[in-house]
C-alpha cells in the first residue's frame, strides 16, 4: 500500500514501515536510527501521518475488541480497530459513536490523536470527551495507563496529540444510547449567511446533529448560499422506519482530475438546486447521514495526482459572520472553488486534549485541488483573514501552516513539548516547530 496522507499532499515517503500484530509485542523503539510515528489508515489531510525518511509504525492489525458492557455502552479495544467495525457491532446493540467526523474508515487510535469531531459538537464535544482511559507505550518501554485521574497530564496530552506521545494500544471509551440505526433528517435551503445564522441558532435548541453545505461558487446576493442539515436519532416509536438499505461502496474508477473549474461549478449549481423545497424531511440511515463520501472508495484519487489541501479553520463568534463572509468573497473570485465546503458551529463543550482543536466558534472547512504556489498563495491570505479574526487552523487536516502560524494559534505548544516521546515525530511537527 501507499503510505500517504488523505489529501495527498505533501509527497513524503518513510524509509521503513514496521508492522504491530499484538499489543504485547511491541518493538524496541530505540533500536532504529530514525523517529518513529504510528500510522494506520491514512485518513489524515495533511502531514501530521506522515513521517519523511524515519519510521512508520502501521497499527491496522491491532483490530480486536477486547469488552463491552453493553448495560452501560463501554467498549475496550485495540487502537487499529476502525470505528466501522465498532458501528456494526453496537448499533444493533442500541449504541451508537458519542462523537463521529466524516468517515467511519478511521482508527480508535487516530480519533483520538486528532480529537476528531462531528456533528453533534454543540451537545457532545469532541472524540476525546468520551475516553476514558487507554495504554500508552513509551519508547524507553513503559506501558501507561491514562486516564482523567491516571497519568492525567499525558492522558491530556495525548488527546489531540496528533500522535507524539507514544504507542496507544487499547482504548475504553463511552458509547451513546440510539434506539435504531436511523435518522429523522431535516434539509433546509438558505440564501445568505444571515439565514444560516438564525436556522442554526434555532436548530442547536432542538437538534443533536447540525451541519450545512455551502455553495463556494455564489458570489454578490448568493454569497453564503446553501443547504442546512439537521437531525435527531429516529426512535422506531415515533417513526415508521424503512429498511435498513443494502451496503454499497463504489470504487473511485481511475485516477484523474476529474474535480476541475468546470465540474465544481456544474455541481455547486446542480447540488443547490437538487432541492425543490425550502424544507424536506426524510428519515435517513447513519451512513448517508454521516458518511456520504464514504460511498465512494478513495474519492480523493478525483484531485488527480497531486492531490488536494483541506483547510479547515475555527474563528470566534464575534468575528464570525465577517470573516467567513470575507473569505467566501476570496474563494469565489480565486476560481478554485470547492465542491465540498461545510459550515457548523462548535459548542462550548471543552475537551481535555491539550492541543485540541474544536473551540467555541464557527468552523469553515474548504477542499482546495493542489495547483502548486497558485494554492498556497491563496491560502496564505486566507490565513491572514483567520488570524486577525482571533481563529486557529486544524493541524490534523494541515499540509503547509506555517511555523509562525501554527504557534501564535497553540502557544500550548511549549508545555505539550514536555509529553512528546523523545523517539517519536512527525514531518508536520518538524515542520511548525523547525525541529
Amino acid at each position: 500500500m501507499n503510505y500517504e496522507s488523505w489529501g495527498r499532499y505533501p509527497k513524503l515517503a518513510p524509509k521503513e514501515i514496521v508492522n504491530i500484530f499484538w499489543k504485547h509485542e511491541i518493538p524496541d523503539l530505540n533500536k532504529y536510527d530514525k523517529p518513529v510515528l504510528v500510522y494506520a489508515y491514512g485518513k489524515s489531510y495533511g502531514d501530521s501521518c506522515l513521517n519523511e525518511n524515519g519510521i512508520l509504525l502501521d497499527t491496522k492489525a491491532l483490530s480486536r475488541l477486547i469488552s463491552w458492557d453493553s448495560i452501560n455502552g463501554i467498549l475496550k479495544c485495540e487502537s487499529g480497530v476502525t470505528l466501522a467495525s465498532i458501528l456494526d457491532f453496537t448499533v444493533p446493540q442500541g449504541w451508537f459513536l458519542s462523537s463521529t467526523p466524516g468517515t467511519k474508515y478511521i482508527s480508535v487510535g487516530g480519533a483520538i490523536a486528532n480529537d476528531v469531531h462531528g456533528k453533534n459538537h454543540h451537545k457532545n464535544g469532541t472524540f476525546g470527551c468520551h475516553v476514558i482511559k487507554f495504554e500508552l507505550v513509551r519508547s524507553n518501554g513503559e506501558r501507561l495507563i491514562c486516564s482523567r485521574d491516571e497519568n492525567a497530564e499525558l492522558f491530556n496530552a495525548t488527546i489531540g496529540g496528533l500522535g507524539l506521545t507514544g504507542l496507544i494500544t487499547w482504548v475504553e471509551f463511552k458509547l451513546q444510547p440510539c434506539p435504531s440505526s436511523f435518522f429523522a433528517m431535516e434539509s433546509i435551503r438558505f440564501d445568505s449567511l444571515d439565514e444560516f445564522f438564525k436556522i442554526n441558532e434555532e436548530s442547536e435548541k432542538s437538534f443533536d446533529y447540525t451541519v450545512s453545505w455551502v455553495d463556494t461558487t455564489a458570489r454578490g446576493s448568493k454569497l453564503g448560499r446553501g443547504i442546512y442539515n439537521r437531525g435527531n436519532h429516529a426512535d422506531p416509536r415515533d417513526y415508521k422506519l424503512p429498511d435498513l438499505p443494502k451496503p454499497k461502496q463504489l470504487p473511485m474508477p481511475l485516477e484523474a482530475p476529474f474535480i476541475n473549474s468546470c465540474t465544481v461549478n456544474s455541481f455547486n449549481m446542480l447540488y443547490y438546486n437538487k432541492q425543490m423545497n425550502k424544507l424536506d424531511k426524510n428519515i435517513v440511515h447513519y451512513n448517508p447521514f454521516f458518511y456520504p463520501l464514504d460511498a465512494i472508495l478513495y474519492w480523493n484519487k478525483a484531485y488527480g495526482k497531486n492531490g488536494f489541501i483541506q483547510y479547515q479553520f475555527v474563528v470566534p463568534f464575534e468575528k464570525g459572520k465577517e470573516t467567513i463572509k470575507n473569505i467566501l468573497k476570496k474563494v469565489s473570485e480565486s476560481g478554485m472553488s470547492s465542491f465540498l465546503t461545510v459550515l457548523k458551529t462548535f459548542g462550548d463543550v471543552k475537551s481535555p486534549g491539550m492541543l485540541s482543536f474544536p473551540r467555541h466558534g464557527i468552523t469553515m472547512a474548504v477542499d482546495f485541488r493542489f495547483n502548486g504556489q497558485k494554492t498556497l498563495d491563496k491560502l496564505f491570505e486566507l490565513d491572514v483573514l483567520v488570524r486577525d479574526a482571533g481563529g486557529v487552523i486544524y493541524p490534523a487536516k494541515d499540509s503547509r501552516m506555517s511555523a509562525e502560524d501554527f504557534q501564535r494559534f497553540y502557544p500550548q505548544w511549549i508545555e505539550f513539548s514536555k509529553f512528546i516521546d523523545p523517539k517519536f515525530s512527525s514531518s508536520f511537527w518538524r515542520r511548525v516547530t523547525k525541529s
